[in-house]
């Protein structure tokens, strides 16, 4: 039974649709700010693209040949002093590490989505919100008159006994076919077995 109510739980619980919600409202809320961020790249575009076309190319090939040596120097030294008996313990000690790295990552992946759904019903509750003034409004427009008579009240009692009354003439009728039917079946086959001795 704990897994048919694990799985109850589950199914019932609305904090996926919560954060459903949540991303798409962030979400919405980080498109609004791409108007100006693309109105500040226009503004630097220019003075970043007159930098690159009068930056000295020799100047830029050195500093990149002097980062690769430096890295190069930097590579051959850690090489170097690799102890192998050294490395199994870091080795050990930095999967420890990642292991509880990976459980602080865990836990806060779990506290963003509950934020995030948190986010999410209060995003939920403000369109229920708006949603339900726009059904008031609508209501409102479409609603009829309470002064006006309906028409239809009046009239619909009175189709019901005629049609209940319809209704059970139709099935003596068709228990009188029916009776019919079985007693001139049975009169054809009298004829028949009267015309098959003679």
């Amino acid at each position: 039974m704990a897994i048919a109510d694990d799985l109850k739980k589950t199914l019932t619980d609305p904090t996926p649709l919560y954060f459903a919600a949540g991303t798409a409202d962030l979400a919405v809320q980080q498109a609004k700010k791409v108007p100006g961020l693309i109105e500040q790249l226009r503004a630097e575009a220019p003075a970043r693209i007159e930098a690159v076309k009068n930056a000295d190319t020799k100047a830029v090939q050195e500093k990149a040949k002097v980062a690769q040596e430096a890295v190069t120097a930097k590579f051959n030294e850690v090489l170097g002093a690799i102890d192998p008996k050294k490395l199994g313990e870091t080795a050990q000690d930095l999967a420890l590490r990642g292991v509880g790295v990976a459980a602080e990552y865990a836990v806060r992946a779990k506290e963003t989505y509950d934020k995030v759904a948190e986010h999410g019903e209060q995003a939920v509750r403000s369109w229920r919100g708006e949603v339900a003034d726009e059904i008031v409004d609508i209501a409102g427009a479409v609603e009829p008159e309470a002064s006006e008579p309906q028409a239809t009240t009046d009239s619909e009692p009175a189709a019901e006994p005629a049609e209940a009354s319809a209704g059970a003439e139709a099935k003596p009728a068709a228990r009188k076919n029916t009776a019919r039917r079985g007693t001139s079946g049975t009169g054809k086959k009298a004829a028949a077995a009267s015309g098959g001795e003679s």
